[in-house]
């Protein structure tokens, strides 16, 4: 006796399985575009450790004299003041201070670029020479040496060929991120092809030329990245600076401040407000160039 098919036959069978396949896909890309929660929570956790120093001090920045030592930090200002500003730019000497950080960090950062993308130039496009090689690999060599490890001997240098002084942090500041900005332009130069420095040579360019007219235009996305590492290193930066420069009015920012908490630990208010007007630079010039810096990183990832 044969078995009697079911209504619909294999139609229905086969309509049942199309629409159990459907569902099944539309599960999975509800899953697969679900929310991470494990990861959701690592970064508001990350967030708020940043974010809630931030709020303390633009707090205690905006707070009076007798606000600010009752320790309630999280409390906003009633009323808001500029009491603490008014007195960390005159304690500090502000304007002039800053005035010294701002050029030892635009002329740092300036010199390492230049001179690490030349550097970096040279080496890429003369690899297959022995005397570029191991120059790279002195270079990158470097970068397990850092300030700390040789201070003291830079301290004793430095007085000796009298450079004591801020040239003297530049100097330093250009040569310690040589290795770190070598090894970025490097990996960037390699994924530029060569058939275009080929073209402008067979138009008789030199190659000083083709570098300034054709390769470095091409290399700023890099540079914007090397440029902001550069900048936030040296804008921030206090060992150095303390360390080589010897006439305490020419000091940086970070090492004015030090100072500054030491003598005046008690006004907290006016503590505060001297880190907000330090860190303001530096966090515009980031907000600036981001997306250069994001560009070079991943550009200089791919060949």
């Amino acid at each position: 006796m044969s078995a009697t098919p079911l209504p619909g036959g294999p139609e229905r069978t086969a309509h049942d399985a199309a629409a159990t396949g459907s569902s099944t896909t539309r599960r999975r890309r509800r899953s697969a575009h679900g929310t991470n929660w494990p990861l959701t929570i690592i970064l508001m956790v990350c967030s708020l450790s940043v974010l809630l120093p931030f709020f303390v001090a633009v707090s205690m920045a905006f707070k009076t004299t007798d606000q600010a030592v009752l320790g309630q930090a999280f409390k906003l200002p009633a009323p808001w003041s500029l009491e603490g500003f008014r007195e960390a730019w005159e304690l500090t000497d502000f304007p002039k201070v800053f005035a010294i950080s701002l050029t030892i960090t635009v002329v740092s950062t300036v010199g390492a670029v230049l001179l690490s993308a030349m550097a970096s130039y040279a080496i890429s496009r003369n690899w297959n020479r022995r005397f570029f090689r191991i120059s790279c690999y002195y270079l990158l060599a470097a970068m397990f040496l850092p300030f700390p490890v040789l201070a003291l001997s830079q301290v004793k240098l430095s007085g000796y060929v009298h450079l004591a002084n801020p040239v003297g942090v530049i100097v330093l500041h250009i040569m310690f991120s040589l290795s770190f900005n070598v090894l970025l332009f490097t990996a960037f130069i390699r994924s530029l092809p060569e058939e275009l420095e080929e073209s402008a040579r067979m138009d008789g360019a030199s190659t000083w030329r083709i570098f300034w007219t054709l390769m470095f235009p091409l290399m700023m996305p890099m540079a914007a990245t090397v440029g902001i590492f550069t900048l936030l290193a040296s804008w921030n930066d206090f060992m150095m600076p303390s360390m080589i420069i010897a006439d305490p009015s020419m000091q940086t920012l970070p090492v004015v401040q030090k100072i500054f908490q030491t003598q005046f630990s008690n006004n907290y208010n006016i503590a505060f407000a001297s880190y907000l007007l330090a860190i303001g630079p530096s966090v515009i010039a980031y907000a600036i160039s981001q997306k250069w810096v994001m560009a070079g990183l991943t550009q200089g990832a791919v060949k």
